[in-house]
């Protein structure tokens, strides 16, 4: 009988401890964004994301905090895009792409003293919608999914959470041709609250 009370409590100051280091959140911010592919601009364009978190403490230094994130990614084409995709290209497209995308950012916090904490991991992204007007056939230009890396910091003062990272895509998100390779690249600062 008291083995059992003593596993039922030691249970229950676990589940507390586990509980109290589990924090969900809303945040959003800018997003200065491009795409790595010839053709493409060589310039950051400016788009935002919305969306909300959950930290996951693993002890003292280490948390993982997934996200489910709302981001519009904006770039724009060269004047070589018309003349490399020539066959394709929509003679009305203006140059002006905007991707939005439903990501879902997984990342493992190591925490560098008390505020400050260091961020990695992978990001996968869903395309929700897309500019049509790129091509002649309203086709799409762009494949449906995104996986990235993301690395980056972030500040902790009481509730408030000040993010800045840097996204990397890895695969090709060209579906024009597999010949040109689009990836997307994106400097991502936000503002957060944690509830």
């Amino acid at each position: 009988m008291n083995r059992k009370l003593l596993f039922l409590c030691a249970g229950l100051f676990a589940g507390h401890a586990a509980f109290s280091q589990l924090h969900f959140g809303v945040k959003g911010g800018v997003n200065l964004s491009k795409i790595d592919g010839r053709s493409f601009k060589e310039e950051f364009n400016t788009g935002y994301h919305l969306g909300g978190f959950v930290e996951i403490g693993l002890g003292k230094k280490f948390a993982l905090q997934p996200e489910v994130l709302f981001n519009q990614y904006n770039t724009r084409t060269d004047t070589s895009f018309r003349q490399v995709y020539s066959n394709v290209i929509n003679d009305a497209s203006s140059g002006n792409v905007k991707l939005n995308y439903l990501s879902i950012p997984i990342l493992l916090n190591y925490n560098v003293g008390k505020a400050f904490a260091i961020q990695a991991g992978p990001q996968v992204g869903v395309l929700m919608n897309k500019d049509e007007n790129v091509l002649q056939n309203g086709q799409a230009a762009f494949k449906n999914g995104d996986f990235s890396m993301v690395g980056g910091a972030q500040i902790a003062l009481g509730k408030l959470r000040l993010n800045g990272r840097y996204i990397v895509g890895l695969n090709n998100i060209n579906d024009v041709t597999e010949t040109s390779k689009w990836k997307n690249q994106a400097i991502q600062l936000s503002l957060g609250l944690a509830l």
